[in-house]
């Protein structure tokens, strides 16, 4: 089963006790984050798409 981008980013957000507003836009999309938990956030993503790298990876 796939579940969709925005939908796998919000949802580990919240694991992390963040609420996020994700808006989609034609070239990019944006995520609105509590003011204060940029970095947080930023580093969430970054572990993410490690995460996505190694189990391509794997896969190959």
């Amino acid at each position: 089963m796939r579940v969709g981008f925005m939908a796998v980013i919000a949802t580990r957000l919240a694991e992390k006790g963040m609420g996020v507003n994700p808006v989609s836009g034609f070239f990019h999309d944006h995520l609105f984050v509590p003011v204060g938990r940029e970095e947080e956030a930023m580093e969430c993503l970054e572990e993410l798409a490690k995460e996505n790298r190694e189990t391509m990876k794997s896969k190959e």
